[in-house]
């Protein structure tokens, strides 16, 4: 088995490292500060080819295998998970008009998309219906050639920017699942429009918000896929996006314990550095060694992936591991810097509030074992 990178993914990664020691990582106060969408990140991530890493290169991307992508979000999350996370949704969202649309949606989208001149959310996440899709409320009745969509949306990313919209929506709540149907909104479609604003947490600057869907009609050739295979083609995405989302967790958990080895090793007490301490050395090698683990599961599974290979219990083994660790690593780290920690003077207080959101998102912690342990019934 080779574990080394490739000479392109190396250069990949030199090159998403120092964009984002450079001009991520000195934003990403501000970014949590204000709130605020980072417009001149966005514009520089389509500069650098980033908005459309995977995507083939007939439709503006770079063509790029999945453990190259699942590297680019590690770095850029260490500088900052709300960047990081911007250019997954467009990854996400890309790959999923990419898989399940027409060639006259992929033309019309996918390009602007990749140069970065077009957000594409996905409208799944409702006030009752989070990790249970199927449980979706938002209903899509047929009518004059189309349909008409009716219903709010929660905690979507981008939602108060998004030039387009993948709508999950049911044609028939009877029959559960297989009523889900997915639909291509566009901004500007009457009846389509951001509600209200998400204060968070963390993970702030992402136009966190509602959508709202109020007797919203699209024609029938807005469907992206067949009527009611939304569910199926929605779960398909979730295998990538926990690759990503674990990367993401990794390269928190990461940039959390380099903040902790560099005030252990200045912070004095008890007549030395506090590095010098085995309770912190202890807390330290807990880090590297789940952080090393966690990254080593999420390389497979992406490697997994670009093979064709189906990925189910592999990426939610991977997103688990990544995201526990996430919020035991910056735990600790604040623990090391003491007070000081707990101050907005140092970067690991954001990092602690971020954290928690990946025992979340892309399904929470419990959905992945429940998902876990279902393979593992099927497979033994």
């Amino acid at each position: 088995m080779n574990f080394e990178l490739t000479d392109e993914q190396r250069m990949l990664r030199e090159m998403v490292r120092e964009f984002s020691e450079k001009e991520i990582k000195p934003r990403a106060t501000e970014i949590d500060r204000t709130d605020e969408f980072p417009w001149d990140l966005w514009k520089r991530m389509a500069e650098l080819g980033l908005l459309g890493m995977t995507l083939p290169p007939d439709y503006g991307g770079s063509g790029m295998d999945i453990v190259s992508w699942a590297i680019a979000q590690e770095e850029m999350a260490r500088a900052s998970v709300v960047v990081a996370d911007i250019q997954l949704l467009g990854t996400l969202m890309q790959n999923m008009i990419l898989k399940n649309g027409t060639n006259a949606q992929k033309r019309k989208h996918l390009p602007p998309m990749a140069a970065g001149e077009k957000i594409c959310i996905i409208a799944q996440t409702e006030p009752g219906a989070g990790s249970d899709v199927a449980g979706v409320q938002t209903t899509a009745r047929p009518e004059r050639d189309g349909y008409v969509l009716n219903g709010t949306k929660r905690f979507i990313t981008c939602a108060m920017l998004a030039d387009l919209a993948i709508v999950v929506a049911t044609v028939d709540k009877s029959k559960g699942h297989k009523g889900i149907t997915l639909f291509l909104v566009e901004k500007g479609t009457p009846g389509f429009s951001p509600g209200s604003k998400e204060h968070l947490l963390g993970v702030k600057g992402m136009a966190t918000g509602e959508v709202v869907l109020d007797n919203c009609w699209v024609p029938k050739e807005n469907m992206l896929g067949g009527e009611g295979e939304g569910f199926k083609r929605a779960m398909m995405s979730l295998d990538t996006g926990r690759i990503g989302i674990g990367c993401q967790a990794v390269g928190l958990a990461q940039a959390a314990m380099e903040e902790a080895v560099r005030y252990a090793k200045q912070r004095t007490a008890f007549g030395g550095p506090i590095a010098n301490l085995q309770a912190v050395q202890c807390m330290l090698a807990d880090m590297s060694a789940g952080i090393e683990a966690a990254r080593l599961r999420l390389r497979h599974a992406a490697w997994l992936k670009d093979q064709g290979r189906p990925i189910i219990r592999e990426a939610a083994e991977a997103k688990l591991l990544a995201s526990e660790l996430a919020v035991k690593v910056t735990s600790d780290a604040l623990q090391i810097h003491g007070a000081y920690g707990y101050s907005t003077d140092f970067p690991i207080e954001r990092m602690y509030r971020e954290a928690k959101v990946y025992q979340i998102w892309e399904g929470t912690s419990e959905i992945q074992r429940v998902v876990i342990a279902r393979q593992l019934l099927k497979e033994y």
